[in-house]
């Protein structure tokens, strides 16, 4: 018998097994099978070299005599190569059988189908699977290891340690060659298809991520990265939420009501695993729960769906879950806006939702969905906020709305929604969000996580009313505080009148605005001279501006756009030659957007139209 082989065949070594078996007389290879495996062994993959070495066992057969080995065909061109997955080169292979009159040789189940149906002579055998316990990346674990970190020419290293006390350390003496690291690689690839447990999570040219068992798995390659490198991640806890301080009173909290929660805190800090506990938790207490991941690695029972991007979006994702009704879902990495977006809407139809949410503070966490989401709606969205400290429940708000005069304020017609934090175990308000002056703010009270005891007046009205006087005056401002709706502002001689107005106008609607006393005096009048405090410091010119990074605006149609590059989450000011204009928070995108037509715009146009320099200042 005659037999030509594919290249899943000659990789398998399956050609030189038939020869042994007996009956073959000729052995046609094809110069295409060829050409595949002389580009694999360039690209330092495994199945490149194990095939030219089948090869070789065939050539040492043809001259012991016992078969003919005969090259045959063409090399693929550049197009045939192209389209390889396609089939284009298995279309060869099977053409060069035919025309030999041989049985094809193959370990490729859609090949053989393929030659079957179109009549021609096939020998299907098993292709050869890694054992899927055999995972070579495995001998740099142990118990305390959470990762491992394998790259081209850079010794081996992993991160090993309990949660909150993870060191970065090195596992292995030598750096790793292209070809380990091809063969790591291939390794990974070839359990995930092959094992029962495993799959391939997501996959694009140049990365690919994989589930095996616990682990999740990043395969990079160039040109997405600069070498190959493999990234395994691992669970190295599984909680229940009886480990955990204050889990009665969360017990009582999840199963009171659906509730809108977000996990927040530091990479590493445990967020995935609490929030692994608290779904199994829900789950036994009769809860149908799911989760959405990208990827997907919480460690949860099988009763637990796991779901991941459908379509390439999980706001599809979340309109599939919304037919399942589930009483709780669990949104794993909840990072982008429209991230928010489909915590949100999921929310509010009614479902549970739990995030969790990188964060460095508790209070973060919740500020991710200002600008997000209506500020009003927020409480509806989450109500609560977990906040994780190495492996620990840290801090834990409730979140409510209230119609009142902010903390520090004491004008009912400054009367507002405020959103209230609460720390749960105490009751004691930490922090309150509302509109002051078409602004959003966070305001820390006595309670605050971050231990600042600054009221509404102090962080707040000083900075408006430094705001509307400098939208009046042309010189320096100082404002000083005199109690909690009482305030001195001290300006240029020339500028008194001017601030005040004719018959004190000016000045009155400044008062009626804010709520606020104001007593307009001279700075040369001042006992610790002009210049001092925070109005000098805002209005200093040139120092002033020294002490910020210097931005370019950029006005679109409907915003003026703040670059501000590495302050993302963080509170700035935004200042013109040195003069205070506005405070605002970054966007993660490393942003500030101010609506065009708005009063903070329009100062911020004309600064820009004047070319004055436009500095940020972090807080």
């Amino acid at each position: 018998m005659d037999v030509l082989p594919d290249t899943s065949a000659v990789i398998d070594g399956r050609v030189s097994e038939r020869v042994d078996a007996g009956g073959v007389d000729v052995v046609y290879v094809p110069e295409a099978v060829v050409g595949e495996l002389e580009a694999q062994a360039n690209d330092g993959r495994d199945s490149g070299w194990d095939g030219l070495a089948e090869l070789q066992r065939l050539a040492g057969l043809a001259d012991e005599g016992g078969i003919d080995v005969e090259y045959v065909g063409r090399r693929p061109d550049a197009i045939e190569k192209r389209d390889a997955g396609e089939g284009e080169i298995d279309a060869l292979i099977r053409e060069l059988a035919d025309g030999h009159d041989a049985t094809l040789l193959t370990s490729d189940v859609v090949q053989s189908e393929v030659a079957k149906a179109k009549g021609i002579a096939v020998e299907y055998v098993e292709p050869k699977t890694d054992d899927a316990s055999e995972l070579t990346l495995e001998r740099y674990l142990d118990e305390e290891t959470m990762s491992v970190h394998l790259k081209t020419g850079v010794e081996p290293m992993a991160k090993r340690g309990t949660i909150g006390e993870m060191r970065y350390e090195r596992v292995g003496d030598d750096p790793l060659s292209e070809a380990e690291m091809r063969s790591v690689a291939d390794n990974v690839l070839n359990v995930a298809r092959a094992a029962s447990d495993g799959f391939v999570e997501l996959s694009h040219p140049g990365m690919t991520i994989v589930q095996i068992r616990d682990m999740r798995i990043a395969v990079a390659e160039p040109p997405f990265a600069d070498g190959i490198e493999v990234t395994a991640v691992r669970p190295i806890v599984k909680t229940d939420l009886d480990d955990y301080e204050k889990a009665d009173a969360l017990r009582g909290r999840f199963t009171e009501r659906q509730r809108g929660v977000l996990i927040s805190g530091a990479p590493g800090a445990g967020k995935s695993t609490f929030a692994q506990a608290v779904a199994e938790f829900l789950d036994g207490e009769g809860y149908a729960v799911k989760t959405m991941e990208k990827p997907r690695d919480l460690q949860v029972g099988p009763e637990i769906t796991q779901y991941t991007e459908l379509g390439g979006s999980m706001e599809n994702t979340a309109d599939s879950l919304l037919m399942v009704r589930p009483d709780y879902t669990i949104y794993d990495e909840v990072r982008k806006t429209s991230d928010f977006e489909t915590f949100a809407d999921m929310r509010l139809a009614g479902v549970g939702m739990i995030g969790v949410v990188h964060a460095t503070r508790a209070i973060d966490a919740l500020q991710r969905l200002v600008g997000r989401v209506e500020l009003g709606m927020i409480p509806q969205v989450v109500d609560t906020v977990v906040y994780i400290e190495a492996g620990e429940v840290h801090t834990v708000y409730d979140v409510t709305t209230e119609v009142k005069v902010p903390h520090g304020l004491v004008e009912e017609d400054l009367a507002r929604p405020v959103i209230v934090i609460e720390d749960f175990e105490t009751g004691e308000a930490a922090y309150e969000i509302y509109t002051f002056n078409r602004q959003v703010v966070t305001v820390p009270l006595e309670g605050a996580a971050d231990g600042s005891a600054e009221t509404g007046v102090e962080r707040v009205a000083k900075q408006e009313i430094e705001r509307e006087i400098r939208s009046v005056a042309h010189g320096h401002v100082d404002v000083e505080l005199q109690g909690a709706n009482t305030a001195v502002v001290w300006v240029d001689d020339d500028d008194i009148s001017y601030v005040i107005g004719k018959g004190g106008g000016r000045i009155s609607e400044i008062e009626n605005r804010l709520g606020i006393d104001i007593d307009v005096r001279s700075l040369s009048d001042r006992p610790d001279g002009a210049g001092g405090g925070a109005g000098a410091g805002a209005g200093g010119g040139t120092d002033a501006a020294a002490a910020g990074e210097r931005v370019t605006p950029e006005v679109t149609n409907r915003h003026v756009v703040i670059p501000v590059g590495a302050h993302g989450g963080e509170t700035v000011e935004i200042r013109a030659d040195g003069e205070y204009l506005f405070t605002a928070t970054v966007s993660r995108g490393g942003e500030i957007q101010v609506s065009r037509g708005s009063a903070i715009a329009e100062e911020l146009e004309g600064a820009i139209d004047r070319g004055r320099s436009i500095t940020v200042v972090p807080q």
